[in-house]
């Protein structure tokens, strides 16, 4: 397989996986360095996620303080054929708050409530709720073991693959 044609496999088979999952993993950083581990529903648009966070949760006020961050889409336990090589595609995100009552807001806003229902237009109401866009820097695609993939440049998808290779060796006798 060419590497063009390979590359375009792998951009449909994560676009394909983001797509059937509804929630990601987010790990934050506080304002004294801090580590945060937590979960938010998620829509996708324009290339990047978008998430509604609540400012009494922890992850929304460290992405104020600190728009760096890591994102993890992961298949569900119960459907995974091996729990050690766990489908899923980790990101590296910068996170943009949005502004209440701007296009990019609207934009967001409206992904998420396609996504995710009425509920999401009731929240966007709350004051206390902000909406962030995070936006991939780069990141890795893994579907099973010796299948891992690094996604170079910015987007969901990246736009260079490159398949990650030598890593699992036999340990040797002592």
């Amino acid at each position: 397989m060419s590497k063009e044609s390979l590359q375009a496999k792998i951009q449909e088979e994560v676009s394909t996986f983001i797509n059937s999952r509804y929630s990601l993993q987010l790990a934050t950083v506080g304002e004294h360095n801090e580590p945060y581990a937590s979960y938010s529903p998620f829509a996708i648009g324009d290339d990047c996620l978008y998430v509604l966070l609540s400012e009494m949760a922890v992850h929304a006020n460290n992405l104020q303080q600190n728009p760096t961050a890591a994102v993890m889409v992961i298949a569900d336990e119960d459907t995974s054929k091996e729990l050690f090589a766990r489908q899923r595609v980790n990101y590296s995100i910068q996170a943009d708050l949005l502004t209440h009552a701007t296009e990019a807001w609207a934009e967001g806003i409206n992904a998420l409530a396609n996504r995710h229902g009425d509920r999401i237009n009731k929240l966007s109401q709350l004051d206390d709720f902000k909406l962030f866009k995070l936006k991939p820097t780069g990141g890795r695609y893994v579907k099973g073991f010796g299948r891992a993939y690094t996604l170079a440049g910015n987007g969901l998808t990246g736009n260079e693959i490159q398949h990650i290779t030598g890593g699992h060796t036999k340990r040797t006798a002592a």
